[in-house]
């Protein structure tokens, strides 16, 4: 690899045109020394501004500008202040010279120099301009390379402590999903018991009520339950394409009882909102509890506003996520609430982190949300100051469907019939109720603790109209292998899957299997009846 040669620029001025002629000549054997001559003074900054010559030679006296003036305005301007300047004089004169290096000159040759003498000044000074420049570039490089360092060490700094954060959640999210899947069984138990409870005191009003005293404190547990899966990505989703705006609009009554006369709650939709791929009641779920920490943070009264609108790359001027691009549909919740300081505001996606008093919150509301919102792919931000009140932004991601019909009003309890139902369940007590529930029902039932048992029975011959199979089963066969050479067996053959957590079986990315039928635990007598009918009236 070959360099160019160095070549300096050398700007002579001098009022008289033979300079030129002799100046060029003590130079024109130097093929690194170009040579350009200026003969009116008052031009002599314009010239270096645009040439930005290694040296400038200049005449002492000169008509108009003279050499200590054109000195004097090159070390004035910030272009050329540091190019080097050799005055050039026939005065020999102490004082001369002295003002000469007080107006900024680096050197002062008295005419006519020996020819070795200028062509050594000139590279001296051309030289240690270079390196001049080539020091101070290095020095601006440097910096900029400390600040480039500087910002990678604390883009470093965040993204480990956003991992730090991730990590912390989802071992949070673990610890939370097992128990919560540990939980809905024992809940399943006990509403089990107290549905059958309720079948059999009929008649008997205070044994009613306290039965439904009980049944309450279940459904509270659930939804604990449910909120602990959703914030641990747990929770199966059964997602289908929405409309925003319907299920905004029709949830502004049910708001506006749940919060309350003082509260005042507006809706504002954006027309032609996006359709989104979400779990209509889980998103239900998300809004209302956010609407009840608002109200809570407004102390009951204050001003709750929902708005939606379409945010994307091509709507000019629109909001973007957090992270990611892409067209997506945004849903903010804001309060004219207290607002939260910063190291709050830090900790608020946490299970359990309130600071609401004991007994008034469980700190599992904007949990439930981020991870609802993680599991349905979108971003969820928080954005807060104390007095300022809050707003919390969910944005779901873009849906180029339809949206789906509303689901059919439940009906009331359907009694059973007398269908065969086989019940596989590895917690015996959960398995023992469920198949009291379905006898009570006037359902026949069969059952088995394993799938290996399971597809031992009907490899006997025993006959069957459904499966009510629990997801997650022990031993090497899985629910869902089992139901398929179940199937394959009885043709027409229904299934419905129970669990408290299904991630990895029959859902997955926290959705449930296309085709797939799930009722979540704990569930009802009726809820579990309906689903039964629904069913089987299917083949």
């Amino acid at each position: 690899m070959t360099t160019e040669p160095l070549t300096y620029n050398v700007l002579l001025i001098d009022d008289q045109q033979m300079a030129e002629d002799l100046i060029g000549q003590m130079l024109a054997d130097k093929t690194d020394l170009r040579l350009h001559f200026l003969l009116d003074s008052s031009k002599a900054l314009a010239t270096a501004i645009v040439l930005q010559p290694s040296v400038v030679l200049v005449d002492l006296r000169m008509p108009g500008l003279d050499g200590f003036g054109v000195t004097a305005a090159l070390r004035a301007d910030p272009a050329t202040r540091d190019i080097p300047v050799v005055l050039l004089s026939s005065e020999d004169s102490p004082d001369v010279k002295v003002r000469a290096f007080a107006e900024g000159a680096n050197d002062y040759l008295v005419k006519w120099p020996d020819k070795r003498e200028l062509v050594a000044r000139v590279l001296y000074h051309a030289s240690a301009n270079l390196a001049r420049k080539q020091r101070d570039d290095a020095f601006l490089s440097l910096r900029r390379s400390q600040q480039e360092l500087l910002k990678r060490t604390e883009e470093l700094a965040q993204s480990q402590a956003a991992l730090h954060q991730a990590q912390k959640m989802e071992a949070i999210g673990q610890l939370t999903g097992g128990v919560a899947h540990d939980f809905n069984n024992v809940l399943q138990v006990i509403s089990g018991n107290l549905e059958l409870l309720r079948l059999m005191t009929r008649g008997n009003e205070a044994a009613q009520s306290r039965i439904a005293a009980a049944a309450v404190g279940v459904d509270r547990g659930a939804k604990l339950a449910a909120h602990l899966l959703a914030f641990a990505r747990r929770q199966p989703l059964q997602s289908v394409v929405i409309d925003p705006a319907r299920l905004l609009r029709d949830m502004s009554d049910l708001l506006r009882r749940a919060l309350g006369d003082m509260t005042r709650v507006e809706t504002v939709l954006d027309e032609g909102l996006w359709t989104i791929c979400v779990d209509p009641s889980q998103l239900e779920n998300v809004i209302l509890n956010l609407a009840l920490n608002a109200r809570d943070a407004m102390d009951s009264e204050g001003r709750l506003t929902i708005r939606a609108c379409n945010v994307g790359s091509g709507i000019p001027g629109s909001e973007r996520p957090p992270r990611g691009n892409g067209d997506h549909v945004l849903i903010s919740v804001s309060d004219t609430g207290t607002g939260m300081p910063a190291d709050v505001l830090e900790r608020a996606f946490e299970p359990f982190f309130t600071t609401k008093p004991a007994g008034q919150g469980t700190g599992l509301g904007l949990s439930m949300a981020y991870g609802f919102v993680k599991q349905s792919d979108g971003h969820i931000a928080l954005e807060s100051e104390p007095g300022r009140g809050t707003t919390v932004k969910i944005f779901l991601p873009r849906c180029d469907g339809a949206a789906a019909a509303p689901p059919p009003e439940p009906t009331a309890a359907v009694t059973g019939g007398a269908e065969t139902i086989l019940v596989v369940e590895d917690e015996h007590d959960v398995r023992a109720t469920t198949v009291a529930l379905l006898n009570n029902l006037g359902y026949r039932t069969c059952q088995a603790a394993d799938a290996t048992a399971a597809l031992r029975l009907l490899q006997d011959g025993t006959r069957v109209d459904l499966v009510f199979t629990d997801v997650m089963m022990p031993g090497p066969l899985s629910s869902v292998e089992f139901v398929e050479q179940a199937r394959r067996m009885l043709p027409g053959l229904q299934v419905l899957f129970t669990s408290g957590y299904s991630e990895g079986v029959i859902a997955h990315g926290g959705r449930i299997d296309p085709g797939l039928n799930l009722l979540p635990k704990p569930y009802t007598a009726e809820a579990l009846s309906q689903k039964i009918r629904q069913l089987l009236a299917r083949r």
